[in-house]
């Protein structure tokens, strides 16, 4: 493969996820009303089984592959870069003001923003982990690991990708509820996500700088999304009456973005 053509390939990754969320926040220029219960439970949902399948297979097994080298201490990179990663997103979480949908009341410090301004905090926070998700698995491939190839990377940002459109209803949809324009709405949704290529490319060219930290690093973006996944998506799908959808969706998302890692990778 030449320069153009990973140029090309890179530029595509890290657009993907992009292009699924902007597609998302679209929705409220073709949907009415808000996202019933239901829905929201399914599409957050599916978001948390993408998000868990792609942390163990594009993330976690990467991490492990890339410390072969150690023997049976394989796993301690993989063991480090999960807390560090987790640890990442609870200091996130506690100092960036935020609103969860459907929550009453915000998370971290007082601020005087808007109550749609902390729902679109809230998704950005959500995100993030994302970005680096994929600008990691992309720096491996650059720095020819093993453990990573083009067809794994590109799975990985297409399954981020799909489930990303589901998010951006999820966000632009509330903000039309709460008063905002659907333009306004729809460019709440995008700025959401316009964190994932930034997170990226600023994850690429710090792995370029610390090659050997690649396995680290493959499983601090796997921590920082489970720990999105936990605190976030799976109290979302299971909050007020008892539905088994989100959990039927969440099986959905998590063999979706098994078979995509499997089949292309």
């Amino acid at each position: 493969m030449d320069v153009s053509d990973s140029l090309s390939n890179l530029f595509v990754g890290l657009g993907l996820p992009l292009f699924g969320t902007t597609a998302g926040a679209a929705m409220v220029f073709l949907m009415r009303g808000n996202l019933s219960r239901t829905v929201s439970r399914i599409l957050t949902g599916f978001a948390a089984g993408v998000m868990v399948a792609a942390s163990i297979w594009s993330l976690i097994i990467p991490a492990i592959e890339s410390s072969g080298g150690m023997g049976r201490m394989a796993w301690v990179p993989a063991f480090v870069g999960f807390w560090v990663g987790i640890a990442f997103l609870l200091v996130l979480d506690s100092v960036i003001p935020h609103l969860h949908l459907g929550a009453s009341k915000a998370e971290g410090p007082r601020s005087g923003l808007t109550r749609n301004s902390l729902m679109v905090l809230a998704v950005t926070l959500h995100n993030i982990p994302e970005g680096m998700a994929v600008g990691v698995a992309y720096a491996g491939l650059l720095a020819g690991s093993r453990a990573l190839t083009a067809a794994g990377a590109f799975a990985l940002s297409l399954g981020i990708a799909i489930q990303n459109f589901p998010e951006g209803a999820i966000i632009s949809m509330p903000l039309r509820a709460g008063g905002d324009s659907k333009s306004r709405a729809f460019l709440g949704g995008f700025a959401s996500g316009i964190v994932e290529p930034i997170g990226a490319v600023i994850t690429i060219a710090a792995a370029s700088q610390v090659t050997a930290a690649l396995p680290h690093l493959l499983s601090f973006a796997a921590g920082a999304m489970m720990y999105v996944v936990v605190e976030e998506l799976i109290p979302e799908m299971s909050e007020g009456e008892h539905s088994n959808w989100g959990v039927i969706a969440f099986a959905l998302g998590f063999t979706v973005m098994m078979a995509l890692d499997v089949g292309l990778g």
